[in-house]
């Protein structure tokens, strides 16, 4: 951990349109993606519809579509878009010297 930050691997752990995913010792876990261009993006693992996993969606651009009912997530906001209503919380994360780090404050509150 680096202070407020959290560490949770290196950036090349992640799958290029696709995630990794951090567990929270009691909430949700957080889901880690990576784009196509190399951003990287956390959010709480559950889709704002049906609680779906969005860990297990596809990476589509700038979101991620949930495996339940293929509702289209955010990755930068956490906004379902379309006509879709809700939103799941977004964790703050950045990429330092090739490591993902989340914010731990964020983390946790995302996970109550």
């Amino acid at each position: 951990m680096i202070g407020e930050w959290l560490d949770i691997g290196w950036i090349d752990e992640i799958p290029v349109r696709g995630s990794r995913t951090v567990q929270v010792t009691g909430g949700d876990d957080i889901a880690v993606f990576r784009t196509g261009d190399g951003k990287v993006f956390a959010l709480a693992d559950r889709c704002p519809h049906k609680g779906g996993r969005l860990s297990q969606g596809i990476v589509h651009g700038g979101a991620v579509a949930c495996p339940l009912h293929n509702w289209r997530i955010a990755l930068d906001t956490g906004e379902a878009l379309g006509d879709d209503k809700g939103c799941t919380p977004v964790i703050p994360v950045k990429v330092s010297g090739g490591r993902v780090l989340l914010c731990r404050t964020s983390t946790m509150k995302a996970a109550a």
